[in-house]
């Protein structure tokens, strides 16, 4: 979703009048303030991907611990160690959509309230656009992956480290 809302900033709308009026071009303009949310969304999606990554040494680290000869496993320090390093990731990922998902929905709640009420708008600049409403679903799809991938890893962190 974030990719397609970065791509159709870019893109610019002709309106063809009736025969004989000149044509007028009318571009699409950017929404002021919604870049900073895509920023965080992409800060939230690198540290997604960092996140990824420790998921699959995880799972590495699972075959490993199939694997019936004891000097294989690998040690729970290290194990613990990843664990706690994905459990802040998600986090801090979480933290960074956070802050794109509020600087974008700021930006559509001023843009909001700047629209008369029943009237008909005639500046581009002042309609809200689907694209901006792109940007804060992606946020809010970035803030549920870093959720469920946090949630896993302290299931994990809790079931290796049980408090007695």
């Amino acid at each position: 979703m974030l990719i397609f809302a970065i791509s159709g900033r870019s893109f610019s709308q002709a309106v063809a009048p009736a025969p004989g009026v000149p044509v007028r071009t009318y571009t699409q303009a950017t929404t002021p303030g919604i870049g900073i949310s895509i920023f965080w969304g992409i800060c939230g999606i690198l540290a997604l991907l960092f996140t990824l990554y420790l998921a699959f040494r995880l799972t590495r680290f699972a075959k490993r611990l199939c694997n019936p000869n004891p000097a294989l496993h690998p040690p729970k320090a290290e194990v613990m160690k990843v664990l706690r390093i994905a459990v802040i990731a998600g986090f801090v990922g979480m933290l960074l959509t956070i802050l794109g998902t509020g600087s974008g929905l700021g930006v559509l709640l001023s843009k909001s309230i700047a629209q008369p009420q029943g009237v008909a708008i005639y500046d581009p600049n002042r309609v809200i656009r689907s694209l901006d409403i792109f940007v804060a679903m992606a946020s809010m799809s970035g803030i549920t992956a870093h959720f469920v991938g946090t949630v896993a890893s302290l299931g994990l962190f809790n079931w290796l480290h049980p408090e007695l």
